[in-house]
């Protein structure tokens, strides 16, 4: 079996790992770094940016580079780059191709499977839309497991032998927060309940931020920051960087200079924070994470007193008052022995490797986050009352399962019902989010409630759902895939998205080759230069090696022998 990766695709940042000599491992990218920041841009010249080079072209072209577009997820917004309009799938796709690219680099090998998580909290449609992002990116996603647990998965292996049954996973990230109980016992992970926000996290917090700077920078000079793109992407990341200053520190400085002008005249930013005033700005969005911890508790069937232990996941941990809320509520100190940005790929790697075959003593047991049924009519008082909410798989319950639950007609010698699936806890069917809906047909001529038609949710450890429809007397069946909405890719969009996105990756390839190009003709130019001999015929060499790799298409000897010839031409230039 070809080796599987494990990749934590984040809102802010995202991380690829293996297990390695038995234990999991983040793959670093060329210059080390773990952390790819999950920004994807295109830059004046056409060039494809992913990671740091596009989070760093945001302050300049905030109208060109895409951030957070996992908060986009299972909508059918699109978002421009260059002259086009991309799907948070392809924009997540390009995110996914450069992690691939990363651990391809580093393992020698390719790399064609991936388990890739995903907030505990995310629907079925967003849990779709990451596997439409994987397949796009040119991978088999044989896995999607909740963030929360592939925490709790690399915790299980670290506290193996200690007396610990009950552990809470909070889980606050860049864009999204979940909270999950987990039994631990004889090398089993069970999930007992979830609970959370998906449009909470990190982001928030700087928005806070954001808006107080801001609004002081208005009543100063009557200017208001937001309504420039290029102010407000400064903004948001001297935001940013303020936030993680304060995690350490009671004062963070934000310093912007010329980042608006008035009458002619450049303004420049100067304000500091102090933490107090940050912890007033989001003790509301803070506070708000306990309402989920007490309703996952109470859904686990627990009490606060059984809870043995505490794990942090996600940067947004890191922030003081997120900790000093947490100890308060549950009386635990909370732990952070593993990284808690890097937790979660490390999870999904043990995953990957469980899914192998490795022999890694550790058994996943996940819940689905969200009710699951269809609309129906029901009746009050002998009343009809429309839009119901029938619920056939309950949160919370254990996946993979299969439940069922019998239905009827409403009038008489009725031969086709409309099936429309939801998920939610909302009694009000049209409350929930609706997954699709479907035309059950050819039902036999019977009088008005005779007719048993069995509907059958089948939820998988993705935590997709396949519904099917049979009338049991007759024995018509309908098995389907739910039909698609505006959120949800066909075969055909998946493979044009593949060809649209693999043009505009190939193009960048093919720019770099332009690029070093560039660099041999520079490097010649210089051997002609310089009076060293030796180093002129190694410049010359080098530069005939990397023309000669770059023609076979031997992407680890081009990078390679780049390397080489930029660090002889540095030490030439600074002789």
């Amino acid at each position: 079996m070809s080796r599987i990766v494990g990749i934590d695709l984040g809102t802010t940042n995202s991380e690829i790992a293996v297990v390695k000599d038995g234990q999991p491992f983040v793959i670093p990218d060329e210059k080390g770094s773990r952390i790819l920041p999950s920004f994807v841009g295109i830059s004046p010249n056409g060039e494809l940016l992913v990671g740091q080079p596009a989070k760093n072209q945001y302050i300049i072209e905030p109208e060109n580079t895409v951030k957070s577009i996992k908060r986009k997820m299972g909508t059918d917004e699109r978002v421009k780059l260059g002259d086009k309009y991309y799907t948070p799938q392809e924009i997540s796709s390009f995110i996914l191709r450069r992690l691939k690219e990363i651990a391809e680099r580093y393992l020698g090998e390719k790399i064609e499977k991936a388990v890739i998580t995903v907030p505990a909290y995310f629907t079925d449609l967003q849990r779709q839309a990451t596997v439409d992002a994987g397949e796009i990116a040119g991978l088999e996603v044989v896995r999607i497991i909740n963030e929360p647990t592939a925490a709790a998965l690399v915790y299980s292996m670290k506290d193996r032998g200690e007396d610990i049954r009950y552990v809470m996973v909070y889980d606050l990230g860049g864009g999204t927060f979940d909270v999950s109980i987990v039994e631990m016992e004889s090398g089993v992970v069970e999930v007992r309940a979830s609970h959370g926000n998906t449009q909470l996290g990190g982001d928030d917090f700087d928005r806070k931020i954001i808006d107080y700077v801001a609004d002081w920078f208005e009543s100063e000079y009557k200017v208001d920051l937001r309504k420039d793109r290029k102010a407000l992407a400064r903004l948001t990341r001297a935001a940013e960087k303020a936030k993680i200053v304060l995690s350490d520190r009671p004062f963070a400085n934000i310093s912007e200079e010329f980042i608006a002008s008035k009458d002619g005249q450049p303004l420049n930013l100067v304000f500091e924070i102090a933490r107090s005033d940050f912890e007033d700005l989001i003790r509301d969005l803070v506070e708000s994470t306990i309402d989920s911890i007490d309703k996952a508790i109470q859904d686990a069937g627990l009490k606060h007193n059984e809870i043995d232990k505490v794990i942090m996941v996600g940067g947004s941990t890191r922030i003081p008052l997120v900790w000093e809320i947490v100890h308060h509520r549950l009386g635990l100190e909370p732990h952070t022995e593993v990284s808690p940005e890097l937790c979660v790929a490390m999870g999904a790697a043990i995953q990957a490797a469980i899914i192998e075959g490795q022999d890694i003593d550790a058994v996943l047991v996940d819940v689905a986050p969200h009710s699951l049924g269809v609309e129906v009519l029901g009746y009050r008082l002998g009343m009809p009352v429309p839009d119901q909410f029938s619920v056939i798989i309950r949160r919370n319950t254990t996946i993979p399962t299969s439940k069922s639950e019998v239905y009827t007609t409403v009038y008489d010698n009725q031969d086709v019902v409309k099936i429309k699936v939801y998920q939610g806890e909302s009694e009000r069917a049209s409350e929930n989010t609706l997954l699709g809906e479907f035309l059950f047909k050819g039902i036999p001529p019977a009088p008005a409630g005779v007719p048993k038609i069995v509907i059958t949710f089948d939820y998988d450890v993705n935590g997709i759902v396949h519904v099917t429809a049979r009338e049991k007397d007759s024995g018509k069946e309908m098995k389907v895939t739910l039909k698609a909405t505006p959120e949800r890719m066909s075969s055909k969009e998946k493979e044009e998205a593949k060809g649209k996105t693999e043009r505009i990756w190939r193009a960048t390839v093919e720019m770099d080759d332009k690029e070093r190009k560039a660099l041999i003709s520079r490097a010649r130019k210089m051997a002609k230069e310089i009076g060293d001999k030796k180093k002129a015929s190694q410049l010359i060499n080098l530069a005939s090696k990397l023309e000669r790799a770059i023609e076979r298409g031997h992407e680890d000897e081009v990078e390679e022998v780049e390397d080489e010839l930029l660090e002889l031409m540095y030490e030439v230039e600074t002789e």
